[in-house]
């Protein structure tokens, strides 16, 4: 069975989807779409912007979404998932590809959410951490006896766990897992506590929008961050993207299970390979390719 996975916040690079701009009729015409639905040429910091340009969360967030989408889009007659499922922001994405939401719905909620989330991020200042070597229980237990808001955020392969939170709890919480031994408790450069109860705020604000938005009855299964099972009923589907925003991405889990669930191909839609990677740690026979190989030429 053929998955297709999609990237979060992170994939993004100057250039991106500058190739399907300029070789698809397609994706020229829901680049242009995109401009006017956010109200701003997004293109032009796409194709062109700094480094500085994408570390803001409202932008980077929308230029992964599109990248993915448009590319999944103008792969026609040869995008035809037995199931999907994407990466924190990777999950709009997966919901287009599966067709239970629209292009432009997609987007208003993907730059809706990434509002949301950067005015979280101001109100209480946070931070995440890359621990690496350590078994799931050990970072969790760390997590729960530290003092403060921190958390285990994404679960992205054995071995390799992300937490959140508060920036002091956080760094403390660094320090015991490196006596822990920890290969490497490596504070990130992000903008906020993602995927924590410190995004509260951002999760109430986007309730509302998602609420109010039509899901279509999708194509293929989703496994969502929050179950790491599939779903295919739009209540839930939309009860699981809500709560998503303070609960950890549970990624190595959603693998194990589409692999379960008989997947042998994992195709990554966007920026980058890192889950192509991730999904070969958590499972080294598995075959993992870029749709970015078979778009046009």
């Amino acid at each position: 069975m053929h998955a297709y996975i999609f990237p979060g916040q992170g994939a993004q690079f100057s250039g991106m989807g500058l190739d399907l701009y300029e070789n698809s009729p397609l994706a020229q015409d829901l680049f242009e779409q995109a401009n006017s639905i956010l109200g701003f040429n997004i293109t032009d910091i796409m194709f062109e912007g700094t480094d500085e340009d994408f570390k803001a969360t409202k932008v980077a967030q929308p230029s992964i979404f599109l990248h993915s989408v448009i590319l999944a889009k103008t792969l026609g007659e040869s995008f035809k998932p037995d199931m999907v499922a994407g990466h924190s922001l990777g999950e709009y994405s997966a919901l287009v590809a599966a067709g239970v939401l629209n292009f432009e719905d997609g987007l208003k909620l993907v730059s809706q959410r990434a509002m949301a989330m950067q005015k979280a991020c101001d109100v209480v200042p946070g931070t995440m951490a890359a621990v690496l070597g350590l078994e799931d229980k050990i970072v969790e237990d760390v997590c729960a006896n530290t003092e403060g808001v921190v958390v285990a955020a994404n679960y992205n392969c054995p071995g390799q766990l992300v937490i959140s939170g508060e920036i002091k709890a956080v760094q403390s919480a660094c320090e015991t897992l490196t006596e822990k031994g920890a290969r490497r408790a490596l504070i990130l450069k992000v903008g906020g506590a993602f995927h924590s109860p410190l995004m509260g705020p951002a999760r109430e604000a986007s309730a509302a929008a998602i609420e109010a938005t039509t899901f279509n009855k999708p194509n293929c299964p989703i496994y969502q961050n929050v179950t790491a099972n599939a779903v295919i009923k739009e209540d839930e589907l939309k009860a699981n993207l809500i709560e998503q925003l303070t609960a950890p991405v549970k990624w190595t889990q959603s693998v194990q299970q589409m692999i379960a669930d008989g997947a042998t191909l994992f195709t990554e839609v966007g920026p980058g390979k890192v889950l192509q990677g991730l999904v070969k740690k958590i499972n080294r026979p598995s075959e993992v390719t870029s749709a970015a190989l078979e778009t046009i030429s």
